[in-house]
């Protein structure tokens, strides 16, 4: 179990050192991943930045991710939604409104500059950690459409089978944590408190 989400970011950073050279683009997915992305930014010489993707959630049950968005409004599914025999007209009136919400985002978070381009760039992608997988899927496919010369995840916790999907996805997963009984990203660390659009617009100034 991590202490915190800053204990973390900095055993990702050892495991980064690789690309300290590098100057790499850290994308970190707001909000949890920004706190991680700060630190690493800092311990391998990297630039920070956020990728904005977020969850579909299912009718009736907004938690359950049954796919994800980006802000360029790339929508990815995942099993969940058949399963659940989600239909069309839903993803669609879904992925409509949570784009809504990552393009006000991307206006308080960096209101004075566009993202910053991942083209031909060692490019790390953080998060606290991942369940389903289907929104760091949705960044990850976005951040590949711009070119960037490596594509880095690097997560504290995930189930064994989201690891092996977003290594197909990726050229490198670093993840710290695969517990054989995985819950929620939550239960590996002892603190894990929210993180607000306040923490993440300080954290993008300072960088």
């Amino acid at each position: 179990m991590f202490a915190n989400r800053a204990q973390a970011a900095r055993q990702l950073a050892e495991r980064l050192q690789a690309y300290a050279g590098t100057h790499p683009l850290v994308l970190a997915i707001p909000r949890g991943g920004v706190p991680m992305g700060t630190v690493i930014a800092n311990a391998l010489g990297g630039e920070l930045d956020v990728v904005l993707v977020h969850k579909l959630g299912a009718p009736g049950n907004p938690e359950l991710a049954i796919g994800a968005v980006s802000e360029e409004g790339t929508v990815l599914t995942h099993p969940t939604a058949q399963a659940l025999d989600v239909g069309s007209v839903y993803l669609r009136r879904e992925a409509a409104r949570q784009l809504r919400v990552l393009r006000e985002r991307r206006k308080k978070y960096t209101p004075e500059r566009t993202a910053i381009s991942p083209a031909g760039r060692t490019v790390i992608v953080v998060d606290d950690g991942v369940a389903t997988g289907s929104t760091m899927a949705a960044a990850l496919q976005t951040v590949r459409e711009e070119h960037p010369d490596t594509l880095v995840v690097a997560i504290a916790v995930a189930p064994a089978d989201t690891v092996a999907t977003l290594r197909e996805q990726a050229d490198e997963v670093v993840c710290l944590e695969v517990p054989d009984q995985f819950a929620a990203v939550g239960q590996a660390f002892a603190e894990f408190g929210q993180v607000t659009d306040e923490d993440v617009v300080a954290a993008l100034q300072s960088s």
